[in-house]
């Protein structure tokens, strides 16, 4: 009596500690939220010194474009909200609905919407970009998919084929507006995800193959491609020859120096800058805030990397962390793009960068990505269901940064 009164009440503490740990938390993470609280604030800043003059001109109200954002930083914090509250699980069952939905707004971004600057992108005079929706919706159909199909993924015929006529589909329909650099940005997230999730390494050198000839074929046969490849070549070759953009970005850079010239005080944005508030926000930055300031930035992205990674090695299951990782790479994608592009290091595309440019669509869609990483984050023990599952995928990279946590005793583990 006295031993089987002992193995009960061990098994049911072991229990009662497997039930605790099955349970979410009830904390969000702090540092994710002071580092995007940081990010917004910065970018508001720095919004508002670089759209005054760009509004006054396009508006005839030097707060339009201010206030707008604001407005649509509202409703990101709301949808973010919300989707920190709702967990992340669900997504399983809700995404075909959204996914379709989202294929609808793209063909009818196609059919019916407005031309601006020789492109059929948005509704609503500008407002919203279904394409920016795409990047988030396709991030969690992919996450959802490759939970789903991880037992069969080395095989071609439901590995490579069908992310191929996924990617196919979302990619072909941006690139028609046309959106090249929304539709390279969705080939890599789609290629991103199926490397994170355990893909063989020979499908991805086929997907790399494929996405190089299909890169190509764009720049043969699109004289949007040509030209930016062109300019791209042109400009590593010799600065001053690169892009009228490229080289204004390149004078707001030294005029801005170590401290730059203080907020409000950029010359370029007065003097040709193109779109001073949205793709070339970061050049506004590196002049009024000189190399301190970007450097700042630069950290601060880092940080969320940090923080996000930090919350996919802690995910309690393969799903959490297909998906807390992907969103962090794509946000950081999104900025190292941008950044880069403004300093002459890739080919111009007009990728926002996260938080800061101006554009509802962008904001609300990376504050909704947050809303969900924070959700992930309340649920960061990993169960044995959890350690199984990772076991039996094979996932390629150690995303758990090689167990360094502690481990949970099994049966047959000494």
């Amino acid at each position: 009596m006295g031993t089987g009164t002992f193995v009960t009440n061990n098994n049911n503490r072991v229990l009662s500690r497997s039930s605790k740990a099955a349970r979410p938390s009830r904390g969000s993470d702090i540092p994710l939220l002071l580092t995007v609280f940081a990010l917004l604030v910065f970018g508001l800043i720095m919004l508002y010194s670089a759209s005054w003059d760009f509004s006054l001109d396009a508006f005839d109200n030097p707060v339009q474009m201010f206030n707008r954002q604001m407005l649509w930083m509202a409703i990101g914090i709301a949808v973010a909200f919300f989707l920190s509250r709702l967990d992340y699980h669900h997504w399983r069952k809700l995404i075909l609905i959204v996914m379709a939905l989202t294929i609808i707004l793209l063909i009818s971004v196609l059919m019916f919407s407005e031309i601006r600057f020789d492109t059929k992108r948005s509704f609503f005079d500008g407002s919203v970009q279904p394409s920016e929706l795409a990047k988030l919706v396709l991030i969690i159909y992919l996450s959802v998919w490759l939970y789903s199909k991880r037992q069969s993924l080395q095989d071609v015929q439901f590995g490579l084929i069908p992310l191929g006529m996924i990617l196919g589909i979302i990619g072909g329909l941006i690139y028609l507006q046309p959106d090249i650099s929304a539709a390279g940005t969705v080939l890599i997230l789609g290629g991103l995800l199926f490397f994170l999730a355990g893909g063989d390494l020979k499908q991805i050198t086929l997907l790399m193959f494929i996405a190089l000839i299909g890169g190509w074929l764009v720049v043969q046969f699109s004289a949007t491609g040509q030209e930016r490849v062109t300019d791209f070549v042109t400009g590593i070759q010799d600065p001053t020859k690169a892009s009228y953009h490229v080289r204004r970005s390149f004078e707001a850079i030294v005029n801005g120096g170590v401290f730059g010239t203080g907020i409000g005080r950029s010359e370029t944005k007065l003097l040709g800058l193109p779109v001073p508030p949205t793709d070339s926000i970061f050049a506004v930055i590196t002049e009024e805030l000189g190399l301190v300031g970007s450097t700042i930035l630069i950290l601060l992205y880092s940080a969320f990397v940090w923080r996000g990674m930090t919350i996919a090695r802690r995910a309690p299951d393969m799903f959490g962390t297909l998906l807390a990782s992907s969103m962090t790479l794509w946000i950081a994608l999104e900025a190292l793009i941008n950044m880069s592009v403004m300093v002459g290091l890739m080919p111009f595309a007009g990728n926002a960068l996260p938080f800061i440019s101006a554009g509802g669509s962008n904001l609300v869609v990376s504050l909704a990505a947050i809303g969900i990483l924070l959700n992930i984050s309340k649920h960061t023990s990993r169960s044995e269901n959890s350690e199984n599952d990772w076991r039996s995928f094979g996932a390629v990279v150690d995303l758990r940064w090689r167990n360094r946590r502690r481990r949970v005793s099994r049966s047959g583990r000494s």
